[in-house]
């Protein structure tokens, strides 16, 4: 697997994929990497999410960043790390999780809403820092919170950002973005996840079109 900046090099999107079911789980993962998504995570409140995880890792080329979503505790971790997981994702800033997660070579993203947290869980080893919710983190923010951060932090925007919500935050210093219940709620179609990747997809093309003219 690649590292999460590597993986979010072409298309800097994460899909969560919020109860999807184990036995559905490879075929929807399989539509994303086909739309071109690198980086998966399945949180941990999920049906079975673990066994989720293991059958993503199984099936899925090698050049992506695949993992688990709502980590609360060291143990889980573990368990993620055991199915072969590489991304450990968090609603919150807990440092011993994170400081866990960097002990086995994985890839953290802890939640943070202020710019205290932000620097609490970089020193812990953080990879990214997720703005979540992001209503709590707008653009107006994190451009201010982009003035003292190092500028190779990636700054990934999670919760409620839609298509045409993303030129804002980029302009602002997002890098990326987590793509919760937008891009997949529970009991979707195949057709309607592809359909919404296909529409994230365009819009960040469209949008790195824009930025590079």
């Amino acid at each position: 697997m690649l590292n999460l900046a590597q993986s979010l090099t072409d298309l800097p999107l994460i899909a969560i994929l919020r109860g999807i079911q184990n036995h559905e789980v490879v075929e929807y993962g399989q539509a994303l990497y086909e739309a071109g998504f690198r980086c998966i995570e399945v949180p941990l409140n999920s049906p079975n999410a673990v066994e989720s995880i293991r059958r993503l890792v199984e099936a899925l080329p090698a050049d992506g960043c695949l993992g688990a979503g709502t980590v609360m505790s060291v143990e889980q971790v573990e368990q993620v790390y055991q199915a072969g997981g590489q991304l450990i994702v968090m609603p919150h800033s807990d440092v011993n999780i994170i400081r866990a997660g960097k002990q086995r070579g994985m890839q953290c993203a802890p939640g943070v809403a202020t710019l205290t947290e932000a620097f609490a869980a970089l020193q812990a080893g953080a990879d990214a820092i997720k703005c979540f919710p992001s209503e709590s983190v707008p653009p107006s923010v994190l451009k201010a919170w982009r003035s003292v951060l190092p500028r190779e932090v990636l700054c990934l925007p999670v919760g409620g950002v839609k298509p045409d919500g993303m030129v804002e935050y980029i302009a602002a210093g997002a890098n990326g973005f987590g793509l919760g219940s937008n891009l997949y709620r529970a009991g979707d179609s195949l057709e309607k996840l592809r359909a919404n990747a296909v529409t994230y997809v365009t819009a960040w093309k469209q949008l790195k079109a824009m930025r590079t003219s």
